[in-house]
C-alpha cells in the first residue's frame, strides 16, 4: 500500500533523520577505520581504504536508489533499521572476526561496503520523499547542510567524546541505537496501513532492543575477546583516543600490550631499558637535564633517576591514559618505582614532533634525551624517525649533549635498523649503533647520537642487573648478519622506513 506523508512534523522530523544520517554514517566509517588501524597497524593505509570503500559504496547506494519507486517512506525506515543493525553491531562483529576468523580484512570492507550502500540510499530516498513539501533549490540547501553538519559532528564527537567516553563497542552500539530510534519515530510522521505501520514500529523497536542488550553485555563481550587474544588473563584494559592499551598478568610476569603488539615483560625489561638509558647517561659528565621522549610506562625514567646527577626530566608522551595508568595504579607504578610521581619529573601529554618544534628558542638545552618510541610501523609514528625529527632534537641538546634511540631489531629488520642510523646521522649527530639480546624480543637495537664523535663512558650506576662495564662495551660490535650497508634516508615526504620495516618482518615471518 503507498504510504503517504502527514503534514504535522513531517519535514522537520525527516530534514533532523538527514542530520542523524550524516553524523551516524561518518562515525560507522570512523570506528572501522579505527578498528582496523589498532588490530593491523598503519592507521593511513587503512583509513585511507575504509574513507575510500565507504565513499564508493555510497555512490553505489545513490545509483541503487533510482530502482525504488513504491513505499518511499516505508524503504527509507526499513534502510534505516538495516544501517541500525550493521553499523551498531560493527565493532564487535569486527573484534569478533579479528579473534576467531582468518577473514579479517574481507570482514571489513564487506561491512564498510554494506553501510556506505545504504547510506548512500537513504539521502535520495528523502530528497524524493521531500520534493513534494518543499521547493527542489530549498529542499537540496537544506538537505546537504543538514548533511555536512552532522558529518562536522560526528568528526567531533568521535575523538573528543564518544570513544573516551564509551569506547569503540559501545561507541558503535549507542549510534545504531540513535539510527534505530530514528527509524522508530520515522513511522508517526506518516500515514500508512496499520498492518505497515506496524512491521515498521516492530522493526525498529526489535532493532533498539538488540542494541540495548548490546550496550549492557559490551564490557562483558569485550573482556571476553580481548582475553583470547592474549596468553595470560588480562587485567586492565583501555581504549584511548591514540590506542588499545591492555595488561596482562600471570605469576611474576606483566606484560604491557599496545594494539595486541608486546611492549615490554617484566622478566626481561631490565634488560631493554638498562641497554636504552644507561650508555647514554655515562657518555656525558654529571648529566642534570634529561629528556624522555615517548616511554610513557616510566621505565625508562626510572633508570635516568639511578643518577644522582639528576635534578630534572621531562618526560612527553602523547597519551595520557598511558601515564596515568603507570602513575596512579600501584600495581603498575610499583614497576617504575613510582618514577612518574617524583618531583623531579614533569609529564607533558603531547605529540613528540609537535612539542620539539615548539618554542625551542626557550627551552633549556638538556643533557641527554631519551627516545623510546614504539616501532615505526606506520606514517604517524614513522614521522618520529625522519631527518627534521632528528634535527629538532640535535638542536634540542646541548653542545656536550648525548642521545639514545631505540631503533627496533638489527636482526629481523635490519633495513630499517641500519635505515634508522642513516637518518640520524644525516641530521648532523655523530652515532654509535649498538645491540643488546632480550628474551621477549629477540637482538634489539639502539642508536648512541652525539654532536662530538670522542665519547667515552663513565662509570655506570650500581645495582644494574644485566649491564656492566664490560657488557656495555661488547654492546657495539655487530656480527656480519646484522649489516646493511646503504639505503634511504628516512624524510617526511618519502616515510622510507615504514615500507622497510614492513618488508623486512614480511621476508622474516616467511623464513
Amino acid at each position: 500500500m503507498h504510504s503517504r506523508p502527514a503534514p504535522a512534523g513531517f519535514r522537520r522530523v525527516l530534514f533532523l533523520s538527514a542530520f542523524f544520517i550524516a553524523t551516524c554514517g561518518l562515525v560507522y566509517e570512523l570506528v572501522a577505520g579505527a578498528m582496523a588501524s589498532y588490530l593491523l597497524g598503519d592507521s593511513v593505509t587503512w583509513f585511507s581504504l575504509v574513507i575510500g570503500t565507504y565513499l564508493s559504496a555510497m555512490g553505489v547506494g545513490s545509483y541503487l536508489s533510482r530502482f525504488l519507486d513504491r513505499g518511499l517512506l516505508a524503504r527509507f525506515v526499513e534502510i534505516e533499521v538495516a544501517v541500525a543493525l550493521i553499523g551498531g553491531l560493527e565493532a564487535p562483529i569486527l573484534f569478533a572476526g579479528f579473534v576467531y576468523s582468518p577473514g579479517f580484512k574481507a570482514l571489513l570492507f564487506i561491512q564498510v561496503f554494506a553501510i556506505g550502500t545504504l547510506v548512500g540510499l537513504e539521502l535520495p530516498l528523502l530528497i524524493r520523499i521531500l520534493e513534494r513539501e518543499t521547493s527542489l533549490k530549498e529542499l537540496v540547501a537544506r538537505v546537504l547542510f543538514l548533511d555536512y553538519i552532522g558529518a562536522l559532528a560526528a568528526s567531533l564527537a568521535f575523538p573528543l567524546l564518544l570513544v573516551p567516553r564509551l569506547g569503540l563497542f559501545r561507541t558503535s552500539l549507542a549510534l545504531g541505537l540513535l539510527n534505530a530510534a530514528v527509524a522508530f519515530g520515522t513511522t508517526f510522521v506518516f500515514r500508512a496501513a496499520a498492518p505497515v505501520k506496524l512491521r515498521l514500529r516492530l522493526m525498529a523497536g526489535g532493532a533498539m532492543a538488540v542494541l540495548t542488550a548490546g550496550l549492557f553485555f559490551a564490557g562483558n563481550a569485550e573482556k571476553q575477546l580481548q582475553a583470547t587474544l592474549f596468553a595470560d588473563p588480562v587485567v586492565f584494559r583501555e581504549v584511548s583516543p591514540y590506542q588499545r592499551l591492555a595488561v596482562t598478568h600471570r605469576g611474576g610476569d606483566t606484560r604491557l600490550f599496545i594494539n595486541g603488539a608486546l611492549q615490554f615483560s617484566t622478566v626481561d625489561e631490565y634488560r631493554y631499558h638498562e641497554a636504552l638509558v644507561h650508555p647514554a647517561m655515562v657518555s656525558v659528565d654529571r648529566p642534570a637535564r634529561i629528556l624522555v621522549l615517548g616511554g610513557g610506562d616510566g621505565l625508562a625514567v626510572r633508570e635516568v633517576l639511578r643518577h644522582d646527577t639528576v635534578e630534572s626530566v621531562v618526560l612527553v608522551d602523547l597519551d595520557p591514559a598511558m601515564t596515568r595508568l603507570f602513575r596512579d595504579r600501584p600495581e603498575l607504578s610499583v614497576l617504575n618505582e613510582s618514577a612518574l610521581s617524583d618531583p623531579r619529573v614533569e609529564v607533558v601529554n603531547a605529540d613528540a614532533f609537535t612539542w620539539l618544534a615548539g618554542e625551542r628558542e626557550e627551552r633549556v638545552p638538556f643533557d641527554v634525551a631519551i627516545v623510546d618510541f614504539p616501532d615505526p610501523n606506520n606514517y604517524s609514528l614513522g614521522k618520529l624517525y625522519t631527518a627534521r625529527f632528528y634535527r629538532m632534537l640535535l638542536d634540542s641538546l646541548a653542545p656536550y649533549g648525548v642521545a639514545a634511540v631505540q631503533s627496533t631489531s638489527p636482526m629481523y629488520s635490519p633495513s630499517a635498523f641500519w635505515c634508522i642510523t642513516r637518518t640520524v646521522r644525516h641530521a648532523g649527530f655523530a652515532v654509535r649503533p649498538y645491540h643488546a639480546y632480550i628474551p621477549s624480543f629477540g637482538e634489539w637495537g639502539f642508536v648512541l647520537a652525539s654532536r662530538q664523535s670522542d665519547v667515552a663512558f663513565a662509570t655506570l650506576p650500581t645495582g644494574l642487573r644485566f649491564l656492566d662495564q664490560p657488557t656495555l662495551d661488547g654492546l657495539f660490535h655487530f656480527p656480519p648478519d646484522m649489516r646493511v650497508d646503504d639505503g634511504p634516508i628516512n624524510r617526511l615526504d618519502n616515510q622510507a622506513l615504514v615500507r622497510l620495516y614492513e618488508e623486512d618482518w614480511r621476508d622474516m615471518l616467511k623464513r
